[in-house]
């Protein structure tokens, strides 16, 4: 062998080498941090689309469930802190999807009252 094929040999030993320690030292703390760090988004989200409001006990159920994870992440125990933070991703989206619902159902009602306006107007305005 060559000292150029020796040399790209070591230093392919020595990078595997490095990524396997990398590997070893704590395979689960990247994942539940990743997965606390979403669900702490959906959760904001779920709030600015109105679920403070609109949908109370969902969002206060995440909120619960977001403080635990983050206890679980700093008592290292990530299994729990990962469980918990896709909980909490669960029903933050819950209850941003039920407050975008009502929004929707309250502005349905605000199209149909209108057209029943209208639709008097002109019934109004035909009759005379």
């Amino acid at each position: 062998m060559s000292t150029n094929t020796m040399n790209q040999l070591t230093k392919a030993l020595c990078a595997a080498a490095v990524l396997s320690l990398a590997a070893c030292t704590s395979p689960q703390k990247a994942p539940a941090t990743a997965d606390v760090a979403v669900s702490k988004n959906a959760v904001e989200n779920a709030v600015s689309a109105g679920a403070a409001d609109l949908a109370p006990a969902e969002i206060n159920m995440a909120r619960d469930k977001m403080m635990r994870a983050n206890a679980a992440l700093a008592a290292k125990d990530y299994a729990l802190a990962r469980d918990l933070a896709t909980q909490a991703q669960a029903d933050a989206k819950l209850a941003q999807s039920k407050a975008n619902s009502a929004k929707a159902n309250a502005a349905a009602n605000a199209l149909d009252a209108d057209l029943r306006v209208l639709r008097e107007e002109v019934n109004r305005a035909t009759t005379k």
